[in-house]
């Protein structure tokens, strides 16, 4: 245990940090994780919560919780992914002739 002044307010707001970090993380991978989930299922809300996911992980790489560079690698990975769900979606439906 820290004491120093300085130090026990630096733990302080290391920990607030911390879990708002956490917290930030978790629901980049929550959002990303539903856009996936909707994509797979033809869902008509795909679209929308492709936005939501995309639009978190801008919003985490702006803020600091994760580098831009991540951010963008993870965006390209989610958008590959999903247009391969949905060509492979579109390919059933041609079989037919």
């Amino acid at each position: 245990m820290a004491n120093i002044k300085s130090q026990i307010k630096r733990n302080r707001t290391n920990e607030k940090r911390r879990l708002r970090n956490k917290a930030a993380r978790s629901e980049v991978k929550t959002r990303v994780k539903h856009a996936v989930t909707s994509a797979e299922a033809g869902a008509e809300t795909a679209v929308e919560d492709l936005r939501v996911a995309v639009k978190r992980l801008d919003k985490a790489a702006a803020r600091g919780i994760i580098h831009k560079n991540q951010a963008a690698n993870r965006k390209g990975r989610l958008m590959r992914r999903i247009n391969s769900l949905a060509a492979a979606t579109a390919g059933d439906g041609a079989t037919d002739a």
